[in-house]
């Protein structure tokens, strides 16, 4: 069944609700705000109706229903404790002609009551056209718990620009333009009202304020559930995003049909495109007025370049904002699972490349074995690194996993020790090495000793 979705006016109309109880009074708060001219029928009625009554926000008569109470009245809603009346409203509703609810009756109404999300006059329903209402009731709190709140004062200051526009600027595309860029924010973010000088501004005038703005966004390992709000946010609102090798497409499919995508990555050696041409791109975007993600994967601030990406927007005079992102190593630890710190283990945790896993740091082996060891990219072959390693100071059996395409479909985990890390199997990029004593044998017996080191919780 498709519904069409309205909004009604029902300010200073008749309308009559059958029933005074607590199912009625949660449809009488929904009705009073449109202005509706409620008249309630019921024998009875709780607290709160009879107040609304002798506050003569409503009218109350009280009796029984009879079919008559429904001639002239707008909309109906039957929201008794028995069906038969309910079915009654509803029967005799339908023979006149008049719009009726059935209250918790799915095949007895003409129209439901959605879950609304209120902002002064803008007001966002949301319909399971009665399947499920606690979904929609679910789906508004998320709403509600996002959205800022100074959006009604907003809309109200922007109503009023836009009239004024209408009455002092002729029709055409300049005008259309205009009442496109005043309309222009963050819906979930709060920002200051539309200034005034701008509606007096020619839509050349307003192009010369547009500013393009870069977003340094982390798409996180790959998972589309580990992005946080904000990064899905700016996916999905982006004119341009341009991504890294390693984004998967399911979050690719995210930004809208009608951004520009380009894949800006370089893996394995291989340079599609330089950091300089990167630059460039972004630069470019930004001053024609797009709104462009720079799409990284983990966190842009982990070996993801962002110093010289930030170095070039700010030289360019580019507004930029950098949005973190979970890192692999954060997905990997949790893949294994593990915690990447530990107080009776590791109370460090290093963070390097496969290019520069060198520790160059020469102190004690107690201090060496205190830290987890985090190295993205480690590459297919692991003997060298190994090799600097044990040279370091560490022990044979200082236990290590690899983990690849952490939290994606493809996930796989390899657990091995750093004597043997130069023999592990090749696995799969992206991959991310972990190795320490926080690293933690986690079958179902528990917490087991590895090679003579017994690992406390």
């Amino acid at each position: 069944m498709s519904l069409l979705p309205i909004f009604l006016k029902l300010d200073g109309r008749p309308g009559l609700l059958v029933g005074a109880g607590n199912v009625a009074l949660e449809k009488i708060s929904s009705l009073l705000i449109t202005g509706v001219q409620l008249r309630v029928i019921a024998p009875k009625a709780n607290q709160e109706v009879r107040g609304l009554a002798e506050e003569g926000r409503l009218e109350w008569v009280e009796r029984k229903f009879d079919p008559t109470d429904l001639d002239g009245n707008f909309v109906v809603i039957a929201a008794t404790d028995d069906a038969e009346v309910n079915a009654t409203v509803y029967r005799e509703a339908v023979r006149r002609g008049i719009l009726v609810n059935s209250v918790d009756d799915p095949p007895h109404c003409d129209f439901y009551f959605g879950s609304v999300v209120r902002r002064g006059d803008l007001q966002i329903a949301i319909s399971t056209a009665g399947e499920s209402p606690a979904v929609a009731q679910r789906i508004r709190r998320e709403i509600d718990e996002q959205l800022s709140t100074d959006i009604g004062p907003w809309l109200a200051e922007l109503g009023q620009l836009r009239r004024e526009i209408l009455a002092t600027c002729p029709p055409g595309e300049e005008r259309k333009a205009l009442l496109h860029q005043l309309a222009k924010r963050e819906f979930f973010e709060s920002h200051s009202k539309p200034s005034r000088p701008l509606a007096a501004s020619t839509h050349s005038q307003s192009q010369q304020d547009v500013e393009g703005k870069v977003f340094l966004v982390g798409a996180g390992p790959g998972d589309p559930d580990l992005l946080t709000v904000k990064a899905l946010r700016l996916i999905q609102s982006a004119d341009v995003v341009l991504y890294d090798d390693l984004v998967p497409q399911a979050i690719l499919e995210l930004a809208r049909a009608s951004a520009e995508v380009v894949n800006v990555g370089k893996r394995c050696g291989t340079k599609s495109i330089t950091q300089e041409e990167i630059h460039a791109l972004m630069i470019a975007h930004a001053a024609e007025g797009s709104r462009v993600v720079r799409l990284k994967s983990g966190d842009p601030l982990i070996f993801g370049r962002a110093a010289e990406e930030m170095t070039a927007l700010t030289e360019a005079s580019v507004s930029f904002e950098v949005v973190p992102g979970i890192t692999a190593a954060f997905a990997a630890a949790a893949a294994i699972p593990c915690s990447l710190t530990d107080r009776n283990a590791a109370s460090n945790v290093i963070f390097s490349t496969g290019h520069h896993a060198q520790s160059h740091n020469h102190a004690p082996v107690p201090e060496l074995e205190d830290a987890t060891r985090i190295v993205y990219m480690p590459g297919r072959d692991l003997s060298l690194l190994a090799l600097e390693w044990l040279q370091e100071g560490l022990p044979a059996d200082f236990p290590c996993a690899i983990v690849s395409h952490a939290a994606q479909p493809g996930q796989q985990v390899q657990r091995t020790t750093l004597g043997e890390l130069g023999r592990a199997r090749p696995t799969q990029s992206p991959s991310v090495l972990i190795a320490g004593w926080a690293i933690r044998d986690t079958a179902d017996d528990g917490i087991k000793a590895i090679e003579g080191k017994v690992l406390t919780a």
